[in-house]
């Protein structure tokens, strides 16, 4: 049993972070914050504008700055963007401030779920496939790193089937801890 005030989704983009983690969250009567929104809401502008404006690096500093304040809270489910397993800092928050699942999924299952999306920049490529392939080569090992669960997440899976899935999974696996993580988190 691992005890962890918050729960912490990671993953590729299209592997349901925000879907799952919203059903999840009501399931498990917990807070849902999504990262990649957060960052629009504070921001005011849309993930593609920062990453146009001020480039990758300009969007992983935002990042890093809200997933410290978002980890620190506890009784949360927070969906973290694809690529917030990039910077150590935020590896090292997530692992140490919660229970971290790796939803797990094929390029081939991201390419159809993502085949209408045109707003993640990381997507706007001549070809997706590889594009998903390079990001999954950067990535996956870091992912399986710090992660506490690792749960497939197939295509012929509804999202509500899946949260459920996964909280059986929590079961015996994690328990929510009410200690705060951060010394003076007023959340």
């Amino acid at each position: 049993m691992n005890p962890a005030p918050s729960l912490f989704l990671i993953g590729p983009m299209g592997a349901g972070k925000t879907t799952v983690g919203r059903r999840l969250a009501a399931q498990l009567d917990l807070a849902f914050f999504d990262l990649d929104h957060e960052i629009e809401e504070r921001s005011g502008a849309a993930v593609g504008l920062i990453f146009e404006l001020e480039g990758e690096a300009g969007f992983r500093k935002r990042e890093t700055e809200l997933l410290d304040e978002f980890s620190a809270k506890p009784g949360i489910v927070l969906s973290t963007g694809g690529g917030s397993v990039l910077a150590a800092e935020n590896r090292r928050h997530l692992r140490e401030r919660g229970y971290v699942v790796y939803l797990e999924t094929t390029v081939e299952q991201q390419l159809k779920r993502l085949a209408r999306d045109q707003k993640r920049p990381l997507l706007a490529a001549p070809d997706r496939r590889e594009r998903l392939l390079k990001l999954a080569a950067e990535r996956e090992s870091l992912y399986r790193d710090i992660a506490d669960l690792t749960v497939p997440t197939g295509l012929n899976s509804s999202s509500a089937g899946a949260a459920r899935r996964l909280a059986e999974e929590l079961t015996g696996r994690w328990s929510r801890s009410t200690t705060s993580i951060a010394a003076g988190t007023n959340a």
